[in-house]
């Protein structure tokens, strides 16, 4: 996917303007200022993240933790194409799938793991896993989930998301771009618990078996499993403190001192005693069976109002000495009352990916976050500052709403210092980013968003005697991301600042303070181009605009439950009379504006220019200029065709079956245009 620019932020030729006023002129952090009025967003306003991940279209709500599979990541997500905004309707969310080389830019695959497959409805949350080994045997390199859905949901139930939860295993033998389920029966059976899903998958190389971690409300079960499909409980954590639990996580990994340290966490709420409702975690030690804490009290992944759900995973490079880690950017207090819906037809955007790293502080060990390293490649301006000295407040003239700003500042006397940003032309709305002589703080009270809720101002403990700190900030069309010194307490909250409230001001209250290395970096766009679904086959017809000849005429898609299948049909020129049966099915005419087509296919070995053939073929101006075959085999392959020497022809995908003796027949499945 290429990375482009949409909106330029600028400026001007006066790089500072001094205002003679005070702090009290609209610094608000911790001041119990009343919020400004918000201001509607209109239909034409554009509230799309722009270096962030966005889902393409309607609604995302948790991460799932990606696998690394032929050298990029699959990241998949809890997506609803049928979201309407309707708090009180059934999400019926199924997994959708984005690739990416380096967490930053990511190519849309489409859905993955639909819902309503089997007899379970919709997917939730689980976790994939590569086996390599072939445990659970659907072959070595499979892709296996294990996933929390319905245990056989009445109607009624399907309806309000009411059915016992329960967990389920499906599997990908094309490289984790679809799954099937292993049947209609759960893996891990619900045994009478109201609360019982989010299982997530690891390997125990110790021992050699596998480990899942299943949220139970105020609990988190262990079980292992030799082979995925046989579990054993084990053990369970419960702690009644910290509101519903969901969506835990079990990793080793290696602290700057040498130390290994396995950390345990789960997305929590920790309001009841003035801590987020984020990922919380404790450091410790695993035995295969229990995990042993270093203390009883967590620490927080991200101390903000909006980063939940969130799922670590490995750096492939260095796999014990750092993490990715990804969380949701919404809350449920107000999930469905974010602009975007409304101006843009979609609802969910995750934080930045952050690398982490375990990092000792005298007798704890804690997690410190930062950007992902290859923010930096789709830099497209930067703007450097130098050393700016504030003793009050000064406004630069410079205006973006999708940004990263950062600097060392050092102070002598001042007692809070800070940026405001989003900032209306008027001064009356803005989002304040800074420290005090106590805490740091990013306060949204002031632009107006979210309506009705207390949760405008986060704080992280900030020591007394500091005389200096560094601040990186992520600014995107709605949402704010701030990393404190070396990422040990981050926040991360959602800013719906209306469109052209774009401004940046630096202030100071108690004395002066220098803003050294003043740098605003500018990023190209990372939204993604949706997947184009060319063919699902699961008609009985062949899909709208779709033409066939000689045996195929009047036939349509086959039932079947082929290896690698997708959907419950499939084009198998079998349909037409066995083996001798001959023909094309084609395809209407489609533009080439993606990078490639894929698909599965199964059958006879006979290519294309060796005749009589069975061949899948793309055709421009009638004549083949991509072809594949079957290896004499039932089992579906994933084939994919490069096509960006194409770009901008009118294509049509075309099934050809010339040949009438043994495995004279082809089976095809989902063909789909993605980056």
């Amino acid at each position: 996917m290429s990375v482009s620019k949409r909106r330029s932020v600028r400026l001007t030729a006066g790089a500072l303007v001094a205002i003679a006023v005070g702090v009290s002129g609209g610094v608000a952090a911790g001041a119990g200022d009343a919020p400004a009025a918000a201001a509607a967003a209109e239909p034409s306003d554009d509230y799309r993240a722009q270096y962030h991940f966005t889902v393409p279209d309607h609604w995302k709500n948790d991460p799932q933790r990606p696998v690394f599979v032929d050298g990029k990541f699959h990241y998949y997500y809890l997506y609803n194409s049928e979201y309407n905004a309707d708090p009180t309707a059934n999400f019926g969310t199924e997994w959708r799938l984005a690739t990416s080389y380096d967490g930053v830019v990511f190519a849309d695959q489409g859905v993955a793991a639909p819902k309503k497959t089997n007899a379970n409805y919709d997917l939730w949350s689980g976790s994939t896993v590569l086996d390599e080994a072939n445990t659970a045997g659907f072959g070595a390199g499979a892709v296996v989930m294990l996933v929390t859905q319905m245990d056989h949901p009445t109607p009624a139930q399907q309806t309000n998301a009411s059915g016992p939860q329960a967990q389920f295993l499906w599997y990908s033998t094309d490289g984790g771009r679809n799954f099937r389920p292993y049947g209609d029966e759960p893996v891990i059976a619900n045994g009478g618990r109201a609360d019982f899903r989010d299982p997530k998958v690891v390997w125990d190389a110790e021992r050699g078996r596998w480990v899942a971690l299943i949220a139970e409300r105020d609990r988190v079960s262990f079980y292992t499993s030799p082979d995925l499909k046989t579990w054993s409980r084990t053990w369970e954590y419960v702690n009644p403190g910290i509101g519903t639990i969901e969506c835990p996580d079990l990793f080793p990994i290696r602290a700057d001192d040498g130390s290994v340290k396995w950390v345990f966490g789960v997305s929590a709420n920790g309001y009841a005693t003035g801590e987020p409702a984020t990922f919380a975690y404790w450091t410790g030690s695993f035995d295969g069976t229990s995990f042993t804490f270093d203390q009883s009290s967590p620490q927080w992944l991200d101390h903000g109002f909006d980063w939940y759900g969130a799922v670590t995973w490995e750096d492939p490079a260095a796999p014990m000495d750092r993490r990715y880690a990804v969380g949701w950017m919404n809350n449920w207090d107000y999930a469905h009352s974010t602009p975007t819906w409304a101006a843009d037809g979609f609802n969910g955007t995750d934080s930045i990916t952050r690398e982490i790293r375990l990092k000792r502080y005298g007798s704890t060990f804690s997690l410190v976050s930062q950007p992902v390293a290859a923010l930096a490649d789709i830099t497209t301006a930067r703007t450097e500052l130098g050393d700016v000295t504030v003793d009050g407040f000064l406004p630069l003239a410079y205006e973006g709403d999708a940004y990263q700003i950062e600097a060392d500042v050092t102070w002598e006397t001042a007692t809070n210092i800070g940026l405001q940003l989003r900032r209306s032309a008027d001064g009356t709305r803005h989002a304040d980013v800074g420290v005090t002589d106590t805490y740091a703080y990013l306060n949204r009270g002031q632009t107006g968003y979210p309506v009705g809720t207390w949760k405008t101002e986060s704080r992280t403990p900030f020591p007394s005697d500091a005389d200096s700190v560094h601040l990186r900030i992520l600014v995107d069309r709605t949402t704010i991301e701030v990393f404190v010194d070396d990422g040990r307490y981050a926040h991360s909250s959602q800013v719906f600042a209306p469109p052209g409230d774009d401004g940046i001001a630096l202030y100071t209250s108690g004395g002066a303070a220098v803003f050294h290395d003043l740098t605003i970096t500018e990023f190209g766009s990372v939204v993604q181009r949706p997947a184009r679904l060319i063919a699902d086959f699961e008609d009985e017809t062949w899909d709208q605009g779709w033409t066939a000849t000689g045996s195929f005429v009047g036939a349509g898609p086959s039932a079947a439950d082929l290896r690698g299948q997708v959907g419950a049909r499939l084009a198998d020129t079998f349909v037409g009379g066995g083996d001798p049966a001959t023909g094309t099915i084609t395809s209407p005419p489609f533009a080439i504006d993606r990078s490639f087509l894929h698909f599965l296919v199964g059958g006879g070995d006979h290519p294309l220019g060796v005749e009589p053939a069975t061949s899948v073929q793309l055709l421009i101006d009638g004549q083949p200029v991509r072809s594949a075959t079957g290896t004499g085999s039932a089992e579906l392959r994933h084939v994919q065709w490069d096509l960006r020497d194409l770009a901008g022809r009118v294509a049509q995908f075309q099934i050809l079956d010339d040949a009438t003796g043994a495995w004279g027949h082809l089976m095809v499945d989902h063909v789909v245009l993605s980056d």
